[in-house]
């Protein structure tokens, strides 16, 4: 097994550890070590996993002091993602945060009047969707595509399209778990994607990458409780 599964492991049965435990924000994790001796498993294998769940804003760490849990993944988020499968999943908002980012600020440049009106298209039926009761992802899914569409670059669409199945995921639970809380959090989604198109119309490249990054960070952050 390589030691990439094994941090997949590791970082799935730490994630264990918080829910089984009911471990709150701020609770303290058992140390590397301990961890290891329970997993059997190298320190650097349970580092590698830690850092990774920090980066997912998941758990935090602290100088001298260990890793605290930062923030409980949904319970809602089980749904949609398996426990074994949230290390990998989560993982596309790396790949996401550099791609999509690009070509946020590509498409600003470069983006023709048809994919401009594609665009548009593909924002109000996001907005359609979001405010009723009707399933959002696939709009998600093809505002997002729009915008890699719109690069002139078939590199990224074919990027993006490889990363289809993991972020399917992540916007159907994304959506669902928005919908179980107060109203504004569907607004703040839309504003996101208001803010990117936004960008994209004034032909802003720095505004339409740096929407886009602060979108996909509300993204994962809203899989959490």
């Amino acid at each position: 097994m390589t030691g990439e599964r094994l941090a997949d492991r590791a970082y799935t049965a730490i994630v264990r550890i918080i829910n089984e435990e009911h471990l709150a924000a701020g609770d303290r994790l058992p140390s590397e070590a301990r961890l290891a001796e329970m997993f059997g498993m190298s320190r650097t294998i349970v580092r590698e996993a830690l850092v990774r769940l920090a980066a997912d804003g998941i758990t935090e760490a602290r100088r001298g002091a260990g890793s605290y849990v930062k923030r409980r993944p949904s319970e809602r988020l089980g749904a949609h993602v398996p426990l074994d499968g949230l290390a990998a999943t989560l993982g596309t908002y790396e790949v996401r945060f550099v791609v999509e980012a690009e070509a946020a600020r590509l498409a600003a440049q470069r983006r023709s009047h048809h994919d401009l009106d594609m665009i548009e298209k593909r924002l109000a039926a996001l907005r359609g969707a979001l405010l009723s009761s009707a399933p959002a992802h696939d709009e998600d899914w093809l505002l997002h595509r729009a915008i890699s569409e719109a690069t002139g670059n078939d590199a990224f669409v074919e990027i993006f399209d490889k990363l289809q199945e993991g972020v399917m995921r992540i916007l159907r639970a994304g959506v669902d778990i928005s919908r179980a809380r107060p109203p504004q959090v569907i607004e703040a989604m839309m504003e996101e994607h208001d803010a990117i198109v936004d960008a994209i119309r004034t032909q802003d490249g720095d505004g339409a990458a740096l929407a886009m990054r602060w979108h996909l960070s509300q993204g994962r952050k809203r899989l959490m409780p």
